[in-house]
């Protein structure tokens, strides 16, 4: 399958969350959440008007981050920019997760992270495969590779160089074979 837009990969149920978090910092997490999905009322305010419906909005992306298990952002009216960088990337990866009912593509989602906000989002991870949906990682971290994933796809020089698990392989063994320095 090919895709020239990142909105053709959405309409087939693929969402990313990209390095440098796609977040609206002036923006609620509601509203981050539904970020180029927002939901109309109903009738002549949302089709002639084009007013929002906050309050559906905010309903939603509550019940959305019940669902995860994300605990540390009930209140979805607070601005993005009062949050923690883990907070932030949660209200990111919610945001695939709520509409990405087929795949999550996450590149370095703990990159710029402290180790206790790193935690957060690695236990999102954890709970959005345990809930069956596949999540694509994508990091050079390999102690938050090892933990979180079932099957560790390695690239070297743009290309696959093995696809090992972390039951079969050390964190040594992908390092020597990303770097060259062994075969798988």
């Amino acid at each position: 399958m090919h895709f020239k837009r990142p909105q053709d990969a959405r309409v087939h149920g693929i969402e990313t969350v990209y390095q440098n978090l796609a977040v609206s910092p002036a923006l609620d997490v509601a509203s981050n959440l539904f970020l180029g999905r927002e939901e109309r009322l109903p009738g002549l305010l949302g089709s002639v008007f084009r007013m929002l419906d906050t309050k559906g909005m905010r309903r939603k992306a509550k019940e959305e981050l019940t669902r995860l298990g994300i605990s540390t952002l009930q209140d979805v009216t607070v601005p993005v920019e009062n949050l923690s960088g883990g907070q932030r990337q949660a209200v990111a990866v919610a945001r695939a997760a709520a509409f990405g009912s087929k795949v999550v593509v996450l590149d370095e989602p703990t990159a710029a992270l402290g180790v206790r906000e790193s935690n957060q989002v690695l236990q999102l991870v954890r709970d959005l495969r345990d809930r069956g949906l596949p999540v694509i990682l994508i990091s050079h971290n390999m102690p938050h590779v090892f933990d979180v994933a079932d099957r560790i796809h390695i690239q070297r020089l743009g290309k696959c160089a093995a696809t090992i698990t972390p039951q079969s392989h050390s964190m040594t063994d992908a390092v020597a074979i990303m770097t060259g320095a062994a075969k798988a």
